[in-house]
């Protein structure tokens, strides 16, 4: 079976490609898509395949999908876009008659007050629509997006968000990409949607202790009101838009959005998900 892996040159998709490398998948048999081929030389280095896979050019994929058995789609970054970048990928997976797409969506995405959500859901039904065979994985937060954050509390001794005592269950990047090779590999998981945790859910107050071990220094998490974080990133200089988008996923998270004690993550990947703080400590 032949695996493409789009958005290769990116954390989570260069991580699914080593995941697949290590489940004994054999190079050859591995496709790294990229916008440019020079982000995935090193990948070509080890014996790995590698396309154009442009998810705004549509004219990239007909060319590296032929020959294509499983496609997974790593869901792009740019919040707006998203819906007709995977559409593309879709309808031409569909022409190329792969035989399974992957799809890495939002935690419980149908129900999720996140803004990020909408364009999940979207490619979630385009998937449907679209009459071919796929998964799809709901994947948590990353711990990763908390490396900033953890990053300036060593001087600040700080975390602030307007989350109150909101929980994430968060695992690392590798475990998602682990359980993404898992499901790409096999095909009993085709006409499934997985929804996919870290094993424990953290507070920000949590957070806030790791990060304290971490720099070895006293660090507080301290809760905003919304408006006080608009203030913020606006002082920061963030335009209305993008300070609304940020404080819309804190408060998302405040209502327990990304709260969970779900364990088909770790079930998926025979493992305990990673810790916090360890995930934090490769991360930084």
């Amino acid at each position: 079976m032949t695996i493409l892996v789009t958005a290769a040159s990116g954390h989570l998709g260069r991580l699914i490609v080593d995941s697949l490398l290590e489940r004994g998948v054999a190079a050859s048999d591995i496709v790294a898509g990229a916008r440019s081929l020079d982000k995935v030389a090193d990948l070509a280095d080890r014996g790995v395949r590698t396309a154009v896979v442009d998810y705004d050019a549509p004219e990239t994929l007909d060319a590296a999908f032929a020959g294509i058995d499983r496609v997974v789609l790593v869901s792009g970054s740019e919040v707006g876009k998203r819906l007709a970048q995977h559409q593309a990928v879709i309808d031409a997976a569909v022409a190329a008659k792969v035989g399974g797409l992957v799809y890495t969506s939002l935690y419980r995405a149908t129900t999720s007050p996140l803004p990020l959500a909408a364009e999940h859901v979207a490619t979630e039904e385009a998937l449907a629509a679209s009459g071919l065979p796929h998964t799809i994985l709901r994947n948590n937060w990353y711990i990763e997006n908390y490396a900033q954050d953890v990053a300036r509390a060593a001087e600040s001794g700080v975390i602030a968000a307007a989350v109150a005592d909101g929980k994430v269950a968060a695992a690392a990047r590798a475990d998602y990409a682990e359980a993404a090779a898992v499901v790409a590999t096999d095909d009993a998981y085709l006409g499934r949607v997985l929804e996919l945790a870290g094993d424990a859910a953290f507070g920000y107050a949590d957070l806030a202790a790791a990060a304290a071990e971490i720099h070895g220094r006293d660090v507080t998490y301290v809760a905003l009101s919304e408006e006080h974080l608009l203030e913020t990133l606006r002082g920061a200089g963030l335009d209305e838009g993008t300070a609304g988008f940020v404080a819309a996923l804190d408060a998302g998270i405040a209502a327990g959005a990304l709260d969970s004690d779900d364990h088909t993550l770790s079930q998926l990947i025979g493992r305990p998900t990673t810790p916090l703080i360890d995930a934090l400590r490769a991360a930084l």
